[in-house]
């Protein structure tokens, strides 16, 4: 899943291989899919977009979004983008189909599930899209200290656990539960602590392994359980994830468990991870 580390690396990915490239064809909906959500009517894309300029790309929380002249297409955190040369074979299986006048392309085919599209500019009213765009980036200056402690003391998170606080409703768009693990593995956390037994020490450790984790992931290109634009994965070595369950802590050499919580998995160490 496209996460805020990997929305940025596929963002200058995309402005490295196709910006200033003009669209020659689109291909939309080829393959159903039941949990394939369209930002605009698939129908249109082709008159939207054909005949159009790539402009920048830019990374929204999960979501990467590119200008084409007075138009946007969005790619949202479930989809796999991919770029392919002009002698390369186009895959048989996509939602999305972009031909460029050099004849290279990008595809973009939905994993388990995502939203992808494109929409003129202004016009899309997704609440998801606005948060991603509205809200500040971990990798902002704007995502300080007193923006993190204004959201962990807010009354209405006091009794999440860590997991739901950060990775759920939006709170903060592009940290989902992949990155979560490693920042409250960092961060010493347990995912099922309250966030009302936090104390002032906790938040700003907390805050700091927000802030430091996802900038480290974003610094080496993503994740290495995500692949970029070329099929490659990112050059950040994952600690938790699901390769790690039952292995040694790197850290204490206790096992790592993974574990069934709120709509996901979970992987922690019992002993540097403490309840």
């Amino acid at each position: 899943m496209i996460e805020l580390p990997e929305a940025v690396n596929l963002a200058g990915q995309i402005n490295d291989a196709i910006l200033g490239k003009r669209i020659a064809g689109v291909v939309a909906a080829h393959t159903p899919h039941k949990l394939a959500w369209y930002y605009g009517e698939p129908s249109t894309y082709s008159n939207l977009l054909i005949d159009r300029t790539v402009g920048k790309a830019s990374p929204y929380g999960g979501m990467v979004e590119i200008g084409v002249e007075k138009a946007n297409i969005l790619f949202g955190e479930g989809v796999a983008i991919r770029f392919h040369d002009k002698n390369e074979p186009r895959p048989a299986r996509h939602q999305l189909l972009l031909e460029f006048d050099d004849h290279s392309a990008v595809s973009a085919s939905i994993q388990m599930y995502g939203g992808l599209g494109a929409f003129f500019d202004g016009k899309l009213d997704n609440p998801y899209y606005k948060a991603a765009r509205e809200k500040p980036s971990p990798l902002s200056a704007m995502f300080d200290g007193v923006y993190f402690c204004r959201m962990v003391g807010s009354d209405e998170v006091q009794k999440l656990s860590l997991k739901a606080f950060l990775a759920t409703e939006q709170r903060i768009p592009g940290l989902g539960n992949g990155t979560l693990q490693d920042i409250l593995f960092n961060a010493r956390m347990h995912p099922k602590k309250k966030v009302n037994t936090l104390s002032d020490t906790d938040k700003e450790t907390l805050f700091n392994s927000v802030k430091n984790t996802i900038s480290m992931m974003a610094a080496h290109g993503g994740r290495d359980t995500e692949p970029g634009l070329f099929g490659s994965p990112g050059g950040y070595q994952t600690i938790l994830c699901k390769n790690a369950a039952g292995k040694p802590c790197p850290v204490c050499g206790k096992m790592i468990k993974k574990e069934a919580y709120l709509g996901g998995s979970i992987y922690y160490c019992e002993q540097c991870q403490k309840l």
